[in-house]
């Protein structure tokens, strides 16, 4: 069975946070070992200690969305959910150390539990347990490649980039928001979101950002760009929304359907704000890909793409595109070059 992109980027996440978990735990316990103790004793005790605690609790938290006795987690108010979650790190934390411990007595010494080294491990797990956790939290927050760019300043001055755009709203929100009451049609949102953030992950997609009930996904200019993988991260997302279908009615009685554009162009990206930054994208670009957004419900297409980005990238073989009319866009001298793209044979393939 293939792996998903989004499986192998949360194995990887996990598999570098082991890594370096482990080699400074390793530097911890050489430093902190009995001097009679020779040095290669304090290093795997500190590996042995990582892999017991640092693995676990990394599986844990970026593994946790995908697992479903989990999902109860989500509904916790703060104050509960940050309580379960250090219960858990405290178990995982102490029964690692005593593990650890145990397991490296065995054949050479007596097996002694509380002593100055055992109560510095403690406090050493838990400043790195509490700064991993920090640093994924963050990451969720933000958008992992959000937080990277930010921590590398690669945004300190604004920059020009060529990017792709695919901008993606949900179709008749008013009409389901009222439906369904504001608490229940944020949960349809979040679940059509969760669908979307799926099919970012397997085409290389940036989430930018989500604004109401559209999503703004975006490429740089590169492999997944000239891949095609942007002309076929929505078809993808109307797969995972038709996979969970049967959810989507169980919960709130129907299945969100929604429209979609793509555009490719220059933009100035930068850090941006003051008490809350974040990397804003601004240009004509964006400005295009809304409009050619708000053009597909005129012509009632549900996917369309610029001439401009379909002359940059390989039409996927799955995917066909038939040219529309030119679209006369404000404030641009020469009409945009538009088509519907579909799949080939009428149904959703990738």
């Amino acid at each position: 069975m293939t792996m998903s992109r989004r499986n192998r980027r949360e194995w990887r996440i996990i598999l570098w946070i082991s890594l370096a978990s482990a080699v400074i735990s390793a530097y911890f316990g050489q430093a902190v070992a009995p001097a009679d103790d020779p040095p290669w004793r304090g290093v795997v005790q500190g590996i042995l200690t990582s892999l017991l605690i640092a693995t676990p609790i990394a599986f844990f938290e970026v593994r946790r969305a995908r697992i479903n006795a989990l999902g109860w987690m989500r509904h916790l108010p703060l104050v509960g959910y940050f309580l379960v979650k250090v219960a858990f790190y405290c178990v995982v934390i102490v029964a690692g150390l005593i593990v650890s411990r145990l397991l490296m007595s065995i054949g050479s010494r007596p097996f002694v539990l509380f002593d100055p080294i055992f109560r510095n491990s403690i406090l050493f797990s838990v400043g790195m347990s509490v700064a991993g956790n920090l640093i994924i939290e963050t990451g969720r927050l933000l958008g992992f490649g959000t937080l990277k760019n930010l921590l590398l300043g690669r945004y300190a001055r604004p920059r020009s980039e060529q990017r792709a755009f695919l901008l993606i709203d949900m179709k008749d929100s008013t009409g389901l928001a009222e439906k369904l009451g504001a608490i229940r049609f944020h949960e349809l949102l979040n679940a059509f979101f969760r669908d979307i953030a799926d099919a970012a992950l397997e085409c290389d997609a940036e989430i930018h950002k989500y604004v109401g009930d559209e999503a703004i996904l975006t490429w740089p200019e590169g492999l997944a760009l000239s891949a095609g993988d942007c002309l076929d991260c929505p078809f993808l997302v109307r797969q995972n929304i038709a996979r969970n279908a049967a959810r989507y009615r169980d919960r709130f009685g129907t299945v969100p359907e929604f429209r979609a554009a793509l555009h490719c162009g220059e933009i100035v990206a930068g850090e941006i704000g003051d008490v809350r930054r974040e990397i804003a994208y601004v240009g004509d670009t964006l400005n295009v890909a809304a409009r050619l957004l708000d053009a597909s419900k005129g012509l009632g297409r549900d996917v369309l793409a610029s001439g401009e980005l379909l002359a940059r990238v390989r039409l996927p073989a799955g995917l066909q595109a038939e040219p529309l009319p030119t679209l006369t866009i404000r404030g641009r001298d020469a009409p945009l070059e538009i088509a519907a793209l579909s799949v080939r044979g009428g149904q959703d393939q990738h």
